[in-house]
């Protein structure tokens, strides 16, 4: 059994429209709610393995202040292919995952992480800026994930 954490960058900012879409920063409430989730996964002793981010500046920051909150001690694992990110661009990243690591947590983008969701657990629902699904995996290693495995959420927290 494996878990994966999916987790929707915090909230960014869009004072400056001269900024590319891929550089935009954490907005004040996001800098807020980022660091919270990384405390609510120290508290629910969910702190991950392994976590990749999207390159996209507001998941990186996002990934960065999670990890520091939460006590993650590894790298943060960067992927150009999770901006935008589809739920395969996903899956073939977590497929290359050593299986070393039981707990690993993805930050990205909607659609892509709905999607994802979607895909694994048969749920729809809409993760906000900041939001981090809980889900249980039946497999023992990574590669055999795939849109047809049958995940279970366990869990959703929203930093409000």
């Amino acid at each position: 059994m494996k878990t994966l954490l999916l987790l929707r960058h915090a909230k960014s900012s869009w004072d400056d429209p001269e900024i590319a879409d891929h550089d935009r920063p954490l907005a004040k409430r996001g800098r807020r709610d980022a660091p919270r989730m990384g405390a609510l996964l120290r508290e629910e002793e969910l702190t991950p393995d392994l976590i990749l981010s999207s390159t996209a500046r507001r998941a990186r920051k996002t990934a960065e202040a999670v990890a520091e909150e939460s006590g993650y001690a590894g790298e943060i694992e960067l992927h150009d292919e999770f901006y935008p990110g589809a739920p395969q661009d996903y899956l073939s990243a977590l497929q290359k995952v050593w299986d070393e690591y039981q707990r690993v947590m993805v930050v990205g983008h909607n659609p892509g992480l709905e999607e994802l969701l979607e895909t694994l657990t048969g749920e729809t629902l809409h993760l906000p800026t900041a939001a981090l699904a809980q889900v249980a995996l039946p497999i023992e290693h990574w590669i055999d994930l795939d849109e047809e495995t049958e995940g279970t959420l366990i869990n959703i927290w929203s930093p409000r």
